[in-house]
Parts: C-alpha cells; structure tokens; sequence
C-alpha cells in the first residue's frame, strides 16, 4: 500500500485534510499525519496542507527539523507526486509578500502578492465558491475543468513567473491563479477538504496521478 506524508506543521487545516484524504484513499493508501524527516523522504506521495500567514507558516514549518530537507528529497530528487492545498500551494513560491518579504521553497519561481478585487462589493479575503477557468489538462484537474465549483478563503495568491506554471484560473474581481502545477508537483489555491464531492474526486485523482 502507497503511503501518503501529510505534513504536520501546526497548520490549521490539518485534521481536515486528513479527513478528506482518508475518505478520498478508501483503503488504497495510508496517509501519515508527519513531520518525521524520514517518513517524509521515504513516502510515494506528500500533501502539504496551509492556512493563514505565509510568513507564519513558512516559519513554523521551518521549525520541523529536516522537514523541508526531506521533502525536497522525496518530491524533487525522488520524482514524489506533491500536492499543495492553499498556503501549501503559495509556499512553493520563491517569496511571499505578507508582513514583509519572506523567502519560500523556491520550487516553482514567483511571488505571493495580496489580490486586489475590482468591482464594487467585492471583498478581501475572497470567500465561498467559485468556478475555474483556463483549466489545464492536469489529471487532478477533472472535475474543476468540468465546470464545478470550489470553496475559496484567501486573502494572498501565487502568481509564477511563467504563466506555462498556471493549471487553471479564478476571477474574483481579477483573474489569479487557482493551480499550479509543474512536473510531479501541483498545488491548488483553494480548498478540496471543503469543496465537497469536487474536492474528494481531485485528492482521490492525486492518490492516482502518475506525473
């Protein structure tokens, strides 16, 4: 049976995205709640959940000895399928400009940046369900590029250096980007633990995906 590493940082979305994980696997694989170096550099696959700020996230996930060091084992030197669900998907960035300039994994070149809504009663944070646009062929992508609506909460975005990184699309008063994806890494900006059966088909199509 594949194992799954779902990183253990203190994130605040952690327990549900185990759940969801677990219900997704229906016994096909194991998901390991983490921060074990080693049962991250040996795991078929690495989840890596995220709410709130980059800084604060970036920084405690810092705080888990070896943590990020076996990650990049497991998924850029061992060719590990990623997924990255909100904060996890903007902690791929190089850099995130959330109380000032923190430096990020660097595994796909781009800024965090705060979205800046146009139109009038359109908030920050972007809250609630929306549909993709542009979705890419991306396997986990199916459901979203069939037009189902997601659940966002967010306030900051990625935004790559090169737009070839972008999976798929969401406009909320602007387009940014909800997706990214490169190689055997992905990550998605909003999130499948609350987007109910949308959500569930796209981490059981992440236990499949053979990048």
């Amino acid at each position: 049976m594949q194992s799954v590493a779902l990183i253990d940082y203190g994130s605040g979305n952690l327990r549900s995205a185990e759940k969801a994980l677990v219900r997704a696997a229906e016994g096909r694989a194991e998901i390991v709640v983490t921060h074990d170096p080693e049962r991250v550099a040996e795991a078929d696959r690495v989840v890596l959940p995220g709410v709130g700020a980059f800084a604060a996230c970036m920084a405690a996930l810092s705080e888990r000895s070896g943590v990020i060091e076996a990650m990049d084992a497991a998924v850029r030197q061992r060719g590990a399928p990623f997924l990255g669900i909100c904060v996890g998907m903007q902690l791929m960035a190089s850099r995130g400009h959330e109380f000032g300039v923190t430096p990020g994994l660097d595994w796909i070149a781009g800024d965090v940046r705060i979205i800046q809504p146009k139109g009038e009663g359109l908030k920050v944070p972007h809250m609630g369900w929306n549909t993709l646009d542009d979705v890419s062929d991306l396997p986990l992508l199916a459901e979203e590029k069939a037009g189902a609506p997601v659940y966002f909460t967010h306030s900051y975005a990625m935004y790559p250096e090169d737009d070839r990184d972008v999976a798929a699309w969401v406009d909320h008063g602007g387009r940014f980007p909800a997706a990214v994806a490169r190689d055997n890494m992905a990550g998605v900006q909003f999130h499948p633990e609350k987007s109910q059966s949308a959500g569930l088909k796209l981490l059981a199509d992440f236990l499949e995906w053979r990048p």
